[in-house]
């Protein structure tokens, strides 16, 4: 399989700037595998797909606040600091991307905040863009992290070409979103609203949470036109026994799995044995999934229309067939629907 089959025009005012004002009112186009049909519907529509016993599985994963802007010492010049992880939180040590990278040295300091009360000192450059920060801080380690967080702001991808506005921190956010450690968000939770849990609840169906903290390797270019050689990033998972027995006995028992969001895909596909069942998982993983590829947990999956080239398209084009998943495409380009994080949903059943 080929980069290049993953190409499509794509116009710029296709991509969601913001979200449906409610969260279970996007627009739902619906993939049928065995027929080879598409439907158009509000997502809450989702409820007619689903009855007793069928599970939904999601991210759980909180976002942070990873986007800060300081300022270089003497010079004052505006750098962007994205924080990627914690390496160290009794050293205050920050796995962090900077913009522009090449003005940025070992032993730089960076201000931040209006009163600088803020500073870092970078101490290594581990790759041509990334940059390892110590930040100087005299509290405890709950305190720096308030302080921190409060600096930054929301970190919405860059193809959402706005700054980030106060309803984005509650909105790039899932309702269940509860273990801090992402980046990214897994937008295809986005589109369940409390009230949709709810009834869909009252159906008797079962919730399953696993934890994948979403980094920014989905956003990466990919650079090699063979998918047989390119690395994703590892990104840290949690699978705990609730979520393997929940998801277990629905399969044992013929009921429908669904997938909400590629991570929650790429996290199960991690944690599933050879006889098909998942199993407990705690670590990381960096598992590529393209066309073809066999799954053995999900029988569905819900997921926005995501940008050309990228391997969250891969995901989608695995479990809804290539062919059927890019016709789904052409589709939602020709109808309007809305493509990126506040975009519109798929459902592929």
């Amino acid at each position: 399989m080929k980069l290049s089959k993953f190409k499509f025009n794509l116009p710029k005012e296709q991509i969601a700037l913001y979200p449906a004002k409610n969260r279970d009112e996007s627009r739902m186009l619906v993939v049928n595998r065995k027929t080879g049909t598409f439907e158009h519907h509000v997502f809450k529509d989702i409820l007619n797909y689903f009855g007793k016993d069928d599970v939904f599985i999601f991210n759980n994963t909180r976002v942070f606040p990873a986007r800060l802007y300081g300022n270089k010492e003497k010079t004052g010049a505006r750098i962007e600091v994205f924080l990627l992880r914690e390496l160290n939180p009794d050293l205050r040590l920050w796995d962090v991307l900077v913009d522009p990278a090449r003005k940025i040295r070992i032993g730089n300091k960076l201000y931040f905040g209006e009163d600088d009360s803020m500073v870092a000192e970078v101490i290594d450059n581990t790759t041509s863009r990334g940059r390892t920060l110590r930040f100087l801080y005299d509290g405890n380690h709950d305190d720096f992290k308030r302080s921190l967080y409060a600096l930054g702001e929301t970190p919405l991808p860059k193809y959402i070409d706005r700054p980030a506005e106060p309803d984005d921190v509650e909105r790039y956010q899932n309702i269940f979103a509860s273990e801090e450690g992402a980046v990214v968000a897994p937008a295809a939770g986005f589109h369940f609203s409390r009230e949709l849990m709810k009834r869909l609840e009252i159906k008797d169906c079962r919730f399953a949470f696993l934890t994948l903290h979403c980094g920014l390797g989905n956003f990466r270019e990919i650079d090699v036109e063979d998918l047989t050689k390119h690395k994703m990033d590892s990104e840290q998972m949690f699978v705990d026994t609730e979520m393997v027995n929940t998801v277990n006995r629905a399969k044992d028992e013929g009921n429908q799995v669904c997938a909400v969001g590629t991570s929650v895909m790429r996290a199960i596909e991690t944690a599933v044995s050879t006889d098909g069942h998942l199993k407990e998982y705690e670590g990381w993983t960096n598992k590529f999934i393209f066309p073809p590829y066999d799954f053995t947990v999900a029988t569905s999956m819900v997921t926005n229309f995501h940008l050309p080239l990228s391997t969250l398209l891969m995901m989608t084009a695995s479990f809804g067939g290539y062919e059927l998943t890019m016709e789904a495409y052409e589709v939602a380009l020709k109808e309007g629907y809305k493509f990126g994080a506040y975009g519109d949903a798929m459902l592929i059943i």
